[in-house]
């Protein structure tokens, strides 16, 4: 086997079992149960096998000095907490974080989720993961944009089972109509911030920056939202809750995080 044909081999199977591990493996129910530790070490295996098929640490964006920002530095991830707070602060725009998963959480389970299971279940796994070992293993075999446009489509897909999870769980699936423009619609949004966090990666020469803006953006959004669901707590009953296809890149799981 030449090195070219292995090196493929590599980068669609890292496609296949990505497109697989969140859309199958993650709607079984002990997955939810021990999702941190399961997340974690699959963390570890990829790096393992991306080791074993011959990527170095640079190649992933974990090399010396990976975890300096870069540029374009702080920026991007400012401008997501920034969004958060706007969003959170404009009456007309405050249903758009309406999730009837978060609404009912005690501060406990917020902590929870924005300080360990989004940083370690979803952000680094995922980083590590699309960002780190499949672009690098792309890499090998095609030009770099075409590299972040495959990453970014396989992290689109990665979002089918928990849009559709979102969807049912806010009583937006009323109809296979709405379910299918929902889902398709956080594809695309997703396919889009994946693109981004793929060209930040590679601007910025590690996974750092990827890696603080994807956490903003998870754990922000969940501190946001749970937020406007205390102080409008008394009304949540009487509101239909709002689901924005795009917000599917923060909710991802039990409640905004698989």
């Amino acid at each position: 086997m030449t090195a070219r044909r292995r090196d493929a081999g590599v980068a669609i199977t890292t496609c296949a079992a990505l497109a697989a591990y969140n859309n199958v493996l993650g709607a079984s129910q002990w997955h939810d149960r021990w999702y941190v530790p399961l997340n974690a070490c699959a963390t570890g295996a990829a790096l393992s096998l991306a080791a074993a098929s011959g990527l170095t640490a640079s190649d992933i964006g974990l090399g010396r000095g990976a975890w300096r920002l870069g540029r374009p530095g702080p920026w991007p991830a400012g401008a997501a907490a920034a969004g958060w707070l706007l969003v959170a602060a404009l009456p007309a725009t405050r249903p758009v974080l309406a999730d009837k998963r978060i609404a009912g959480l005690k501060v406990r389970s917020v902590a929870y989720h924005a300080a360990l299971r989004i940083p370690v279940g979803t952000v680094l796994w995922e980083e590590v993961a699309f960002r780190g070992v499949l672009q690098a293993a792309l890499r090998r075999v095609m030009d770099n944009n075409a590299a972040i446009a495959v990453t970014s489509g396989v992290f689109g897909i990665w979002h089918l089972r928990p849009t559709l999870q979102a969807l049912r769980a806010n009583g937006l699936d009323d109809s296979r109509k709405n379910a299918i423009a929902g889902v398709m619609a956080a594809v695309a949004a997703t396919t889009a911030g994946g693109a981004f966090l793929s060209w930040l990666r590679e601007r910025s020469g590690g996974l750092a920056g990827p890696i603080l803006l994807h956490l903003v953006t998870n754990s922000g959004g969940v501190v946001a939202a749970w937020a406007v669901a205390a102080q409008d707590r008394p009304r949540v009953a009487t509101h239909r809750a709002c689901w924005l296809p795009s917000a599917s890149w923060q909710a991802e799981a039990s409640p905004w995080a698989r």
